[in-house]
């Protein structure tokens, strides 16, 4: 367990970081009764996991391990 490093890197946190904000926004428009900001936060939620999903594309997210054979 010591070497893994699960959700420790700049990818994750930054999609984690996007993906929250997006579903705040959402639940406050929620309680506003605004459709149009509530389906909005939910947009940015789901780029939040594209943005780390690039990001890890990238390289900055936790390297693959070598297939077993």
């Amino acid at each position: 367990m010591a070497g893994n490093n699960h959700g420790h890197t700049p990818a994750a946190w930054t999609g984690v970081i996007i993906a929250v904000i997006g579903f705040c926004v959402s639940g406050a428009f929620m309680v506003k009764a605004e459709p149009l900001g509530f389906w909005a936060g939910l947009v940015v939620a789901v780029l939040g996991g594209v943005v780390g999903l690039v990001m890890r594309t990238m390289g900055l997210g936790q390297p693959r391990k070598p297939a077993h054979t």
